[in-house]
């Protein structure tokens, strides 16, 4: 009986607990556990960090430096046509008071440096043929 019992229970533990802990929690830790860290965890390090960081930096960054990017050139443009405009009506207001205010005061003739004949011409006391300016009509233009 006690060899019976010495047996059965060597066999017990020796076979039946050695199997359980050997091939059971050996292959839950080694298939279970390993699965679960080499599939869950690296797919969800693969996935989130791929997905979450490429999404991130693809299109975070990619829409701040694109909309950066096209606010700046698009304001730069607006700015350019801006001073343009300014420049342009400066320029224009400038070029038409000057005109205007040098045309009040002189002839045609002198405002854009060639005489503008009139339909008629006299004798100067030279005896050249001179003509009279438009503005200054009938006075002659001293060219």
């Amino acid at each position: 009986m006690v060899t019976y019992v010495h047996t059965y229970i060597h066999t017990y533990i020796h076979t039946y607990i050695h199997t359980y802990i050997h091939t059971y929690i050996h292959t839950y830790i080694h298939t279970y556990i390993h699965t679960y860290i080499h599939t869950y965890i690296h797919t969800y390090i693969h996935t989130y960090i791929h997905t979450y960081i490429h999404t991130y930096i693809h299109t975070y960054i990619h829409t701040c430096i694109h909309a950066y990017m096209h606010t700046y050139i698009h304001t730069c443009i607006h700015a350019c046509v801006y001073m343009h405009t300014c420049i342009h009506a400066y320029m224009h207001t400038c070029i038409h008071t000057c005109i205007h205010t040098y045309w009040s005061f002189q002839c045609l003739c002198q405002q854009i440096g060639y005489p503008v004949f009139s339909s008629h011409k006299f004798f100067s006391t030279h005896g050249d043929i001179r003509s009279t300016c438009v503005r200054c009509e009938p006075l002659p233009c001293e060219h």
